[in-house]
């Protein structure tokens, strides 16, 4: 399965506003335009929908080398809180093996300011 294709049936992802806006081989940028309903009770957008935005540049850059690669362990750090705006997910490739690989996510807002920093590692069912 193409990697476009793979992102394009993530259903939670399309709910949540989240466009793939490109990959390459170990890497992927998205985005999300933060609305109303990504905020939690104090106004600012739930960790959640971070993890989410972090987690579809994940499974992109993962990907992209026609192996099916799920995550098996994930963590993200939290630095700025936001309200409005745009979100930017930038995935790169930290190391690549047979079996395991591992990416870091910078999340930015519009003005190219850290918001969180994700890593996770994934399966690759080669």
């Amino acid at each position: 399965m193409d990697t476009r294709d793979l992102i394009a049936n993530d259903l939670f992802a399309k709910h949540c506003g989240i466009e793939l806006v490109a990959v390459s081989k170990g890497a992927a940028t998205a985005k999300m335009d933060i609305r109303p309903h990504h905020l939690n009770g104090v106004g600012i957008v739930q960790g959640g929908v971070l993890y989410t935005l972090a987690d579809l540049a994940l499974a992109a850059a993962s990907n992209s080398h026609g192996i099916t690669a799920v995550s098996l362990t994930s963590v993200i750090t939290y630095f700025k809180a936001e309200s409005s705006g745009t979100l930017y997910a930038e995935a790169k490739e930290l190391s690549l093996h047979r079996r395991v690989a591992t990416y870091q996510v910078d999340i930015t807002n519009q003005q190219n300011e850290p918001v969180a920093v994700f890593q996770g590692t994934v399966y690759r069912k080669a």
